[in-house]
């Protein structure tokens, strides 16, 4: 699949009914009821997550000219990718609207009208939406998109940088759990000062692997600083009676995790789902003959009734094509639980369970302990995948100490780190002579290490990466 991957992934796309790509927009696409369900699923675990901590709200997807402009930093970083409206039916508008690249400057202008004392504060929003970007490279579905459908952004005001600070490794923390969830593994660097969030004080990100050994940029963290609260003019009066600029940080997460849990599980039959977002955890197929068809018909329906209501997602095949043509299709759309039962299984009072994530297939008893030991199977499948994963993962990442080793080691498909001085220009000369993206750095050294810069020789101060990228 390696070889093919791009081929197996649009493939995938089309065939498990996840996205029809062939919308007249070029980088749109229309989400297919089985595929929305996945995306309802995901947006299930990043809802009961971002509740514990966020307010989700929803802000209008246009922007005026005039506020966008504002943070001229921020715009100069999206300013090729805004899409404009200027009409309005056919009157030319006075203002040119803009659908947003992201919210900042949507968002802000109210903190500004809501943030008046320190007892307003913190603000912890977040909101589940569209954002547009004129993608002008080659688009793929959810990775490289000109409409971002399931996008994710929480935007936060606090009195202190200690409290934004404790706030990115919260946001850091939800991504984790977020990620985990759908056994997605993950490399956290921190963006290097020339490719940060435009207006950010620093940003945090994560990365995964897919097959073809192409690194994603899956989840981003913001330390916002003062800047947009300075532009802005959002400000809050503190316990000694004195005005301060608020301090801020955002973070945001799209469809590209969806994507992920897609390329990095599936496999040549197809998708290999994790049971969080199968939209169906366990489909049963009846093994039907003349006779006896009505008492397994019956005892499916019965083991149905059973999982459903301990909140398993489970359907009944009962189509009527041939077993083969069934299994293909179950496993094709990564349904993560097969059971089988026939009139044999049924005299013998037992089921027959296949595994989707490796194909294992046992027996289980039909008896009160049923549904206790099917949920456990799929707490297991989600175990496999997640070690499977991160197995796969870590031994992408390769660690060299000379420079002349880093463009070899991306070859094979590897996240290649190095030491590194932390100088921006020596950053940039290692992503040159790499000729791919630098990931920025994942681990601080200490102080009296004896490892060197691989470009500088300088004392090294992080351990930093580089990797091919989407």
């Amino acid at each position: 699949m390696v070889e093919n991957f791009s081929e197996w992934f649009h493939n995938i796309i089309e065939t498990a009914d996840i996205i029809d790509p062939r919308y007249p927009i070029k980088g749109m696409g229309v989400w297919l009821p089985y595929g929305f369900q996945i995306r309802k699923n995901f947006f299930k675990i990043v809802t009961d997550l971002m509740d514990k901590e966020h307010d989700e709200t929803s802000f209008p997807l246009l922007i005026p000219e005039e506020e966008l402009a504002k943070e001229g930093l921020h715009v100069k970083g999206f300013e090729d990718e805004v899409y404009w409206v200027t009409k309005g039916g056919q009157k030319d508008l006075n203002e040119k609207l803009a659908l947003r690249p992201t919210s900042e400057t949507a968002i802000y202008p109210m903190f500004s009208l809501w943030i008046r004392s320190h007892i307003d504060l913190p603000i912890k929003i977040y909101q589940k939406g569209s954002t547009f970007r004129y993608e002008t490279k080659h688009t793929r579905p959810m990775i490289r998109v000109r409409e971002i459908t399931s996008f994710v952004e929480s935007h936060t005001a606090h009195s202190s940088p200690e409290e934004a600070e404790e706030q990115i490794q919260t946001g850091i923390e939800i991504y984790k759990q977020i990620f985990d969830s759908l056994a997605v593994p993950y490399l956290i660097s921190k963006r290097p000062e020339w490719d940060k969030f435009p207006g950010a004080d620093y940003t945090m990100a994560f990365d995964t692997v897919f097959p073809d050994g192409k690194t994603l940029q899956i989840g981003t963290v913001h330390n916002l600083g003062q800047t947009f609260a300075k532009t802005f003019d959002i400000t809050f009066e503190n316990k000694d009676g004195q005005h301060e600029y608020v301090y801020q940080t955002c973070y945001g997460i799209s469809d590209r995790v969806i994507a992920s849990a897609i390329a990095i599980h599936g496999d040549k039959k197809g998708l290999v789902l994790p049971p969080a977002i199968a939209p169906v955890q366990v489909v049963i197929v009846p093994i039907l003959f003349k006779k006896g068809a009505e008492e397994v018909l019956d005892k499916c329906n019965e083991i149905k009734d059973a999982l459903s209501k301990d909140n398993v997602r489970v359907k009944i095949d009962d189509r009527d094509i041939r077993p083969g043509k069934k299994f293909f299709s179950i496993e094709n759309k990564g349904i993560p639980l097969r059971i089988e039962l026939g009139p044999r299984d049924l005299k013998a009072n037992k089921i027959v369970v296949v595994r989707r994530d490796n194909g294992e297939k046992s027996e289980l008893t039909i008896d009160d302990n049923l549904v206790s030991s099917i949920k456990d199977l799929l707490n297991d499948i989600h175990d496999n995948l997640y070690k499977k994963a991160w197995d796969k993962f870590n031994k992408s990442l390769k660690l060299v100490e000379d420079e002349k080793d880093i463009k070899e080691s991306i070859k094979e498909g590897n996240i290649t780190e190095f030491y590194w001085c932390g100088d921006t220009e020596c950053g940039k000369e290692i992503g040159k002579i790499s000729d791919e993206d630098f990931l920025g750095s994942s681990e601080d050294l200490d102080e009296d290490t004896d490892k060197v810069c691989v470009h500088c020789g300088k004392k090294a101060k992080h351990i930093a990466s580089v990797a091919k990228t989407y």
